[in-house]
């Protein structure tokens, strides 16, 4: 039931900020379904789906995980409303995630408490394939022209919310900012 009438996938997405003010982000390996990468635009932060009825934040804690091995991390906030996105046209074969339209995502941001040398994304936590190959911390502002066209919009509203966790002098003067949905 792709299409205009069909439902958002529930996921989230976590930026996860380093002491510099720097936000972690990862290349990914190859396309899942209807969520393909166009070369030159392989660059995202973690997100992933929600199990029905799973507390959000717990998701996001358990997605950043999955899929980068770290578990130093230490809750900013959140972004007050979801922000979605529909997968650009896709005709391959059937796919796990082809019955939905898109994503909706809840995204977090959370201050990353330990040592690179935790960040793992040659050996997932799930025991499934990696999902990325490599990682960097890069400035915040630039990620919407890092990744894929159609998730540009949900990048730049991360990009609004979380400024205020980016930068040099961030870290030092982090303010908790309560979840709200």
């Amino acid at each position: 039931m792709r299409g205009a009438d069909a439902a958002y996938r529930s996921n989230v997405g976590i930026a996860l900020f380093n002491a510099q003010g720097l936000v972690l982000i990862a290349r990914r390996i190859g396309d899942d379904g209807p969520e393909v990468i166009y070369p030159g635009f392989e660059w995202q932060m973690p997100q992933g789906g929600t199990d029905p009825g799973e507390d959000l934040e717990t998701a996001a804690r358990r997605e950043l995980y999955e899929e980068t091995g770290v578990t130093s991390a230490r809750l900013l906030g959140q972004l007050h409303q979801p922000v979605a996105y529909d997968w650009p046209p896709y005709h391959g074969p059937p796919h796990r995630l082809g019955r939905w339209r898109g994503q909706s995502q809840v995204w977090f941001a959370f201050r990353f408490a330990g040592a690179d040398s935790e960040i793992d994304l040659t050996s997932p936590q799930t025991g499934e394939a990696a999902e990325f190959d490599a990682w960097r911390w890069e400035r915040l502002a630039v990620l919407p022209a890092l990744v894929v066209p159609y998730k540009r919009q949900v990048y730049a509203a991360v990009v609004d919310g979380f400024a205020g966790f980016a930068g040099p002098s961030a870290a030092n003067h982090d303010r908790i900012v309560p979840a709200s949905g």
